[in-house]
């Protein structure tokens, strides 16, 4: 009997040099790369509604595998009929293993063979995440792109200590795949983490070892830990070579638009991070004019729009005197507004960077944009 439902699959559209554009094809729908996921940890993007994260142009968000276990668990949203209509999300998402919360947890935490044991920070509750329960926890959560569990160290870091985790999270991927065999549903893919820290070798071993157990996806992790930008842009370069060209590569937890721009540059295809909404609530906007601290007193009687060029009503349609003034204030709609325009400029970055890629002209348009972001910084 035939099967209807869409595969998994990517495709690539154009290159220029190692910049590529593409299409990551699912059941919920089609995400053009670059993309950049906004974060809904726990299954809401902080201070948006999901028709807005849509309309600013977002294909796909990220939830967060740790909270969602500790409140409200995964069973009880598999009950509730899965996180998408939980949470009004009609398009894809993509759920990441816990393994980075869990990690930061430091001394709450206890890392063996097995997996992880930890206490929650919400009750001191004890819960076990092995490699098997962070594939069955994304499986019940419905999610269509998962994470495998990986060990992800804060950088710097010793040589020995690298080499060890990455082995492990290597371990860990073998089980999780096996697991998610066993438990997905159809046109539900698994991505593998290389890990390494930022030793080239240690990449490299990593990233054959992955490529050799066939996932549909790979991701890069353990970066943005504390090792600087031209320390993640140098290990990028070293590491996604060994990926394979026909699939997605994924940097996780990554970052300010320079950081985008440069990945995407190394070939880098996916991206998620915290930035725009937590600087959003905290008043500091995106534009294509540089980054804007509406805190500043500047911009009290500017009535002049954050970002005239912007297609988002919050950035083209309020005076940066009352963006001021509601951050002054402790406003929740400061915190809305700038959350929605800095959503908006990160989904307008990707398309730029999409058409320059399809034009093949890529390289001219990142120093271009790079300037100009450069021009006013926190203004």
């Amino acid at each position: 009997m035939h099967d209807a439902t869409p595969r998994f699959g990517f495709r690539l559209l154009a290159q220029d040099g190692a910049a590529r554009t593409g299409e990551i094809t699912t059941p919920r729908g089609v995400i053009r790369t670059p993309a950049f996921m906004p974060v809904g940890t726990a299954a809401t993007v902080k201070a948006l509604y999901p028709e807005q994260v849509k309309a600013a142009g977002a294909d796909i968000v990220l939830a967060n595998t740790y909270h969602l276990m500790l409140r409200p668990g995964p069973e009880r949203i598999a009950r509730l009929g899965g996180l998408h209509s939980f949470m009004r999300w009609e398009g894809p998402i993509l759920t990441d293993s816990g393994g980075f919360q869990v990690m930061s947890l430091g001394k709450l935490r206890t890392l063996s063979e097995d997996g992880v044991k930890f206490q929650s920070h919400l009750d001191g509750s004890v819960h076990m995440l092995s490699p098997e329960r962070a594939v069955e926890i994304q499986c019940l959560l419905g999610s269509d792109i998962q994470m495998q569990l990986d060990e992800c160290l804060e950088l710097p870091a010793e040589k020995a200590e690298m080499k060890r985790a990455m082995e492990l999270s290597l371990r860990w991927a073998e089980r999780s795949r096996t697991a998610f065999e066993r438990m997905s549903a159809p046109g539900q893919a698994l991505f593998a983490i290389v890990q390494g820290g930022v030793d080239p070798e240690l990449r490299r071993q990593s990233a054959e070892a992955l490529v050799a157990m066939d996932f549909p996806g790979y991701a890069v992790g353990g970066l943005a830990v504390g090792e600087g930008h031209e320390v993640m842009v140098r290990t990028l370069q070293g590491v996604v070579p060994f990926l394979p060209a026909d699939k997605p590569h994924y940097l996780m937890g990554v970052g300010t638009p320079l950081d985008l721009i440069e990945s995407v540059r190394r070939g880098i295809d996916m991206f998620d991070c915290v930035l725009p909404t937590r600087n959003g609530r905290h008043g500091l906007a995106y534009t294509w004019g540089g980054r804007v601290n509406l805190k500043n007193a500047c911009h009290a009687e500017d009535l002049s729009p954050l970002d005239a060029l912007s297609t988002c009503p919050a950035a083209r349609d309020y005076s940066r005197a009352y963006l001021h003034h509601l951050v002054k204030s402790g406003e929740l709609l400061g915190s809305m507004l700038l959350s929605w325009a800095n959503i908006a400029f990160y989904q307008e970055l990707m398309a730029a960077m999409r058409a320059a890629i399809a034009d093949k002209r890529f390289d001219a348009w990142a120093e271009e944009t790079k300037r100009k972001l450069a021009a006013a910084p926190d203004a």
